[in-house]
């Protein structure tokens, strides 16, 4: 658990409902181990390394009673410290027997007869982050030992992990993607492979530059079925703002939704449900949010004691749907103002989901286009507002009043003859969170994000982006600046996208950059690091 901390070949936007992101998984030649994100719960972040055989039975009894397991809720993980201090005789890892007195296989068979499936910790290192016995050097034995456990899902830390300086591998990006890549042959060769978690990125995020943390999301989809990307969710002990602490990972979180697709998922980290550093609302939004990212809901609370409030929204049918949409499109940033986020995803059978957040510490109201959210203005869309269930008509606008910190959530219907969708949004450097803006005056800048129509672009299918407070006019590039021109068909107003987050003119081959406006490309630098709106779909290899 951190405290802190080339796929390169251009390829043009498509639009997700030409080509759904299903699409690409059909073709993979056995079905991916997680068509969805995982539910479930993980003692970490409730009660660190105060753990105990009796804290995991309760846990599933209590899932089994109230809901939880039925809804969905059918992982039971252990985390740091389940372990002795030192390995056996023979290299094994031992469980404390004095926490564990029936043993760690024992606890798999008593959560999996009541349906649940069993996951388990380690570290890439030499020691746990807890300063237990870490997997470096026992890769193979130790993934043999939980398979013989009946371990089903490994969750893989990077605490102590150290750049090895041999065979090539001379920095630490390269050794984490040595350890992982390792364990990703080892437990894809098992006789049943185990879910892989990955943290490696985590142990990047806060470096002043975020070009190692870039480089190391580029491989974690190819070893891993998820990835922790970010600072661990603040603990139930923990110093500091809960919701802080959740915003912070819900930024993180925003800056990767090109690499989801069904079988690998970003990982924003638990669901905090009984933080008493959180008001109702702010858990009912890092709920709503993580549900809209299609993220993984592993709760850590102590589930007996849940109250009738947190049970109400962790149990809510039309959320957790959301969730689990087997497109697994991850919400993107829309549209960003001074307190007021808007995100954007669709779903499967063509509905589309709008998700409005209001970050700021007062009562918000917000009337959200209708084309910002990439459907036709001239359209009845029939929605339903998730939390309440209320069925609402979106005729040009959808309208919201928000309290502080409170998340709502929209599902429309399309109908019939208005079924297109164009990813429509803002074009961010994910690195300054600055927006791409343009002008009348034809002039191209990227400056702090603001919400306004001079800050949306719809991506069409050719490759052009076209602004929406003008949509004649497309973004083009003589090779040495932006420009804002009156579209029509040239190769210099087309745009290619990459999984990088490279945006790289068709014509000139030089990428979009906060500073300059286009330069040569490279790879994976902070000012050429961009998210596009929700709906465009990006391939395994550039």
């Amino acid at each position: 658990m951190p405290t802190s901390t080339n796929l390169t070949i251009p390829f043009l936007i498509v639009l997700a409902n030409m080509i759904p992101l299903g699409a690409l998984g059909a073709l993979a030649p056995t079905p991916p181990l997680l068509p969805t994100p995982p539910m479930g719960f993980n003692n970490w972040a409730r009660f660190m390394c105060d753990l105990n055989e009796t804290l995991f039975t309760q846990t599933a009894d209590a899932m089994s009673a109230n809901g939880l397991l039925a809804a969905g809720y059918n992982w039971i993980n252990l985390d740091d410290c389940w372990m002795t201090k030192t390995r056996a005789p023979n290299g094994s890892l031992q469980w404390n027997s004095t926490l564990f007195p029936h043993g760690i296989p024992w606890l798999g068979e008593y959560v999996k007869a009541q349906g649940f499936r069993f996951g388990i910790y380690e570290d890439a290192g030499n020691l746990t982050c807890g300063g237990y016995p870490g997997s470096l050097d026992h890769e193979l034995q130790d993934a043999q030992t939980f398979a013989s456990w009946g371990v089903e899902y490994l969750k893989l830390d990077g605490c102590n992990v150290f750049p090895a300086g041999t065979e090539g591998r001379i920095t630490l990006q390269d050794e984490y993607k040595h350890l992982y890549g390792l364990w990703h042959d080892i437990l894809t060769g098992l006789d049943q492979p185990l879910i892989f978690s990955e943290s490696a990125p985590a142990y990047f995020a806060h470096n002043p530059s975020l070009s190692d943390w870039y480089t190391v999301m580029s491989w974690v989809p190819e070893y891993g079925d998820l990835a922790r990307h970010s600072t661990d969710i603040l603990v139930y002990a923990g110093n500091g703002s809960a919701w802080a602490s959740v915003m912070e990972n819900y930024e993180f979180n925003t800056r990767l939704a090109r690499y989801q697709r069904p079988g690998y998922f970003n990982d924003p980290d638990f669901l905090i449900a009984d933080h008493p550093g959180l008001s109702l609302d702010e858990k009912r939004s890092q709920f709503a949010l993580w549900a809209s990212f299609g993220a993984p809901l592993i709760i850590s609370a102590y589930v007996p004691d849940l109250t009738t409030d947190e049970l109400a929204y962790l149990l809510h049918r039309g959320l957790i749907e959301i969730d689990q949409d087997g497109m697994a499109q991850q919400a993107t940033l829309a549209r960003r103002d001074g307190s007021v986020d808007v995100l954007t995803r669709s779903l499967e059978g063509g509905d589309r989901v709008v998700t409005v957040l209001n970050r700021g510490d007062e009562v918000v109201r917000r009337k959200v286009s209708v084309e910002w959210l990439g459907l036709e203005r001239d359209c009845v869309y029939e929605a339903v507002r998730v939390w309440d269930g209320t069925e609402v008509e979106v005729q040009e606008f959808v309208e919201v009043e928000l309290a502080a910190h409170a998340t709502e959530v929209y599902r429309l219907r399309l109908p019939e003859d208005c079924k297109d969708v164009i990813p429509t949004g803002m074009v961010f450097n994910t690195a300054s969170g600055k927006c791409l803006t343009g002008s009348e005056h034809g002039r191209v800048s990227i400056e702090s994000c603001k919400g306004e129509e001079s800050q949306g672009w719809q991506v069409h299918a050719s490759g052009q982006l076209r602004l929406l407070a003008q949509l004649d006019r497309c973004l083009s590039s003589d090779g040495k600046s932006l420009l804002l021109e009156p579209c029509r068909d040239a190769s210099h107003q087309r745009w290619s996208y990459g999984m990088s987050g490279n945006l790289r003119n068709v014509k000139t081959g030089r990428c979009l950059t906060e500073g300059t406006g286009v330069d040569k490309c490279g790879v994976e630098l902070d000012r050429q690091v961009f998210g596009l709106p929700s709906g465009v779909q990006v391939q395994d290899k550039e």
